[in-house]
Order: structure tokens, then C-alpha cells, then sequence
């Protein structure tokens, strides 16, 4: 992307909220008693001008635009953080991570094992750079950020697996980067969140992850709750989206009604591990979120739960978007600092 564009675009973007929301249909963008943060609702409104032709669209396109809105949004690097490449040796695969490591470690805090968005189909290590970067600098802890590999090309379970395999190298590893010995924790935004769940749910007898870090999770592939309704329009995840994510990423013949796809459909939720689970307002997996903060809760689950409401779907990926989303991130790599802190 050229540094001209990306200077318009942050240029029109430092408008007042008022310019923002005149240049967006004139009203601000409130749904269920929510306000659409005015950055977001002009960004939205762009991609509304400009409508997506899902008949035509492919995996290579919409993983470029994805690649070219984490260029444009995605935030500086982190200061005070290391990053190493390294690779996790799986069942036949050697899958690619990134590790970042602070300069200032806090033996006491466990290890994160992060998996990024993007329906098991697209987003890279470039959509949760920031975040990552911050929590490894606020927890004093290593983080690895998980490149697993994505459908069509490799269908359900191999992402899963491959998210699975870094994390019991975590497990192993963590204390050659100065974290407590033996344990892991594992965290995720959208999809990524979703593999996070799965990964509590099948370790938590043998190895269990000392804590979940779900970002507006994506926990039933069969949800028909009232948000994934009101908003199903709302940019960057639509209905049309969610459905080219299941086609890519589900093979023919498997039943979403899986734990291993949609997790919140596991009877038994007792003894997972602690949960820090955040939501966005503008967000078709708003319910759903919530909806399983709520079953850990009542199967006895230490959870945390927070909705950043003038937020849509994918805010970590856009800290330079708004402040709003920066200041997300924030929060949320501070209160993850605090949980891995906790895990002695």
C-alpha cells in the first residue's frame, strides 16, 4: 500500500466525530441502545459504497484486502519487545510462529500461546501484532503468536491442530523463555478465540491451560441468536461472511454441531480454565459471547466478562484506526497481564 494513500485515508479519518458521522449518512449508527463508535461507522460506511460481489469473490482477494487493512490499520510495534521466528514441530507439519519476548520478564507469568482472526481462512501474525507486543511488555511474559494453516487449502481440523501442537510446545518450552515451568496459557481474537475454547475444553485433565483469553469469540457455528440478526450488516464481519468462512473452512459432511466446532455445544463445561472474555457491540458474535461467559459462570468457571459497545468485530486489528480501539487493546493486555501474572 502506498504511504499517499495511507496518509488520506488516516487524514480523513482525523476528522471531528461530528465531520465523521455527517460524511456517514448524517445520523449516528446506534442499534440496541449502542452507539457505533463515528470512525468506525465512517469506515463502514466506505465499505458500503463500494459492496462486496460475493459471487465472484475469492480466498486470494479477500486475504489481500484483509493483509492490506492490517497495513493500513494494524498500529506501531511495541517498544521494549524482542520478536524471534520459530517453529513448532507438529504431527507432519513444522508450523511457523512468532515469539515475542520483553526485555523486561517477569518469571511469575505464564506464557501466552495467541491465535489470530480471520474464520480459519484468512488474517496473519500482521492483524495482532500490537496486541501481542503489548501484553508480552505489560505481562513481563513470552507470547507466541500462531501462523496455522488456513482453508480451503487445509480444511478443518488442520488449523485446530496445528493451534493445538503450539500449544503443548508452549506447555513444554516455557520455561527456556523464562516462564513458569509446564504451563501455558492460550488466548485468541474471532477464530482464534474459538481454538482457544477448544483447546480448554480437550487439555483441561491432561494439560490445562492456565487460562482462556477469548476476543469476541466465534463458539457456535450454529448460533441463530438475536445479534447475529441485527448485525448481520455490519462491517467487516457480515452474514455473507460467515457463510464463505464455513464453506472454505468446514468439509463436506461434518456436523457444526461438534464441540470441535462449535464449543459452546459441550454439555460440561466444569473445572476449564480461568476465562477473560471480551465482546464487541457491533458484532454478529455479540450473544454468543456472552452467552458463554454465562455457562462458564454457571459451571463454576472464574470469568470475566467486558462488551466494548462502540466497538464492531475485529477491533484488534485497528488500534490506528480509532482510540477507541487502541484503548482496548489496552485494557485487555493489562487485565491478561494481571491473570498470566497470577499463575504461579
Amino acid at each position: 500500500m502506498s504511504w499517499l494513500r495511507k496518509a488520506l485515508v488516516h487524514l480523513a479519518l482525523s476528522r471531528s466525530d461530528a465531520a465523521l458521522v455527517k460524511a456517514s449518512g448524517g445520523e449516528p449508527r446506534t442499534v440496541r441502545g449502542m452507539t457505533l463508535d463515528p470512525k468506525m461507522q465512517f469506515l463502514e460506511y466506505q465499505a458500503r459504497l463500494k459492496p462486496v460481489d460475493w459471487s465472484t469473490m475469492t480466498v486470494k482477494a479477500l486475504r489481500e484486502q484483509t493483509d492490506a487493512g492490517a497495513d493500513l490499520f494494524g498500529g506501531g510495534a511495541v517498544g521494549g519487545v524482542r520478536i524471534e521466528k520459530v517453529y513448532v514441530t507438529g504431527r507432519s507439519h513444522s508450523v511457523p510462529a512468532r515469539l515475542y519476548l520483553p526485555t523486561v520478564r517477569d518469571n511469575s507469568a505464564a506464557m501466552l500461546v495467541y491465535y489470530h482472526f480471520g474464520g480459519g481462512v484468512i488474517g496473519s501474525l500482521e492483524s495482532c501484532h500490537r496486541l501481542c507486543g503489548l501484553i508480552a511488555k505489560e505481562a513481563g511474559a513470552p507470547v507466541l503468536s500462531v501462523d496455522y494453516r488456513l482453508a480451503p487449502e487445509f480444511k478443518f481440523p488442520i488449523g485446530l491442530e496445528d493451534c493445538q501442537a503450539a500449544y503443548l510446545w508452549a506447555v513444554d518450552n516455557a520455561a527456556r523463555y523464562g516462564a513458569p515451568v509446564g504451563k501455558a496459557a492460550v488466548g485468541g481474537d474471532s477464530m482464534g478465540g474459538h481454538f482457544s475454547a477448544i483447546i480448554a475444553q480437550e487439555y483441561r485433565r491432561t494439560k490445562p491451560p492456565v487460562l482462556q483469553l477469548l476476543i469476541y469469540p466465534a463458539v457456535d457455528f450454529l448460533s441463530d441468536t438475536p445479534s447475529m440478526h441485527d448485525f448481520a450488516d455490519a462491517w467487516p464481519l457480515t452474514a455473507e461472511t460467515v457463510d464463505f468462512f464455513m464453506k472454505q473452512y468446514l468439509p463436506e459432511n461434518v456436523d457444526p454441531s461438534d464441540p470441535r466446532i462449535s464449543p459452546i455445544r459441550t454439555e460440561d463445561l466444569s473445572g476449564l480454565a480461568p476465562a477473560l472474555i471480551y465482546t464487541a457491540g457491533f458484532d454478529m458474535l455479540l450473544d454468543q459471547g456472552a452467552q458463554y461467559a454465562e455457562r462458564l459462570r454457571d459451571a463454576g468457571v472464574k470469568t470475566s466478562y467486558h462488551s466494548f459497545e462502540t466497538l464492531p468485530h475485529g477491533f484488534v486489528a485497528f488500534p490506528s484506526a480509532t482510540r477507541a480501539a487502541e484503548n482496548a487493546i489496552r485494557k485487555i493486555a493489562r487485565e491478561t497481564a494481571v491473570a498470566l501474572k497470577g499463575q504461579r
